[in-house]
């Protein structure tokens, strides 16, 4: 195994223990997880520090979630996209809130502060996906996105709602549809 390899391993090994344990990980338990010697941490990273540093920069990493978003099915109905988007957002949502909790973050580390051109990326992805169905929204596609970024991020967040997590239908729904039960009344 080269040492590029050995260090994405590690890295890998430490992303769960990181949402149990959060800094309080031993080299111990990274090690057994990775399936190599405690030592051997110490042959790709400088420190315990250095290679949470790099788990946590791993973790946030937001390719993956660009990837989700782009394999969304374009050909499914409004609804159907609308619910992809926001699992895929409460999948990213509920991974960053249960690390940044477990790690005892307020906000996240300084080389992600500059977050701003993954989220716009994020943005552009997401309108493409209700784009088509512009014609039909009482909003832009823009707005549409914003409020389904909004709607998720509180209705996932444990604090926010208050230990009531909104399901992906149940925020959509409310999105399209609203809450009354008929729209004449």
């Amino acid at each position: 195994m080269t040492p590029e390899d050995r260090r994405d391993a590690l890295v890998l090994a430490t992303i769960p223990l990181l949402h149990e344990h959060g800094r309080t990980v031993t080299t111990k338990q990274i090690a057994d997880a990775a399936g190599v010697a405690e030592g051997t941490i110490f042959r790709v990273f400088d420190s315990k520090d250095d290679l949470v540093t790099a788990a946590v920069e791993k973790a946030l990493d937001m390719e993956p979630f660009f990837a989700d978003l782009e394999a969304i099915d374009l050909d499914q109905d409004l609804r159907a996209r609308l619910t992809d988007l926001c699992t895929h957002l409460q999948d990213r949502f509920r991974g960053i809130f249960l690390l940044m909790s477990a790690m005892g973050m307020v906000g996240p580390p300084k080389a992600h502060r500059h977050m701003e051109e993954g989220r716009r990326r994020a943005e552009k992805i997401m309108v493409a996906v209700v784009e088509a169905d512009a014609d039909r929204l009482t909003c832009t596609p823009v707005q549409l996105v914003h409020m389904l970024r909004m709607l998720t991020f509180s209705g996932t967040h444990p604090h926010i709602s208050d230990g009531h997590i909104l399901t992906p239908e149940q925020i959509v729904g409310t999105l399209l549809d609203g809450v009354l039960k008929n729209k004449d009344s």
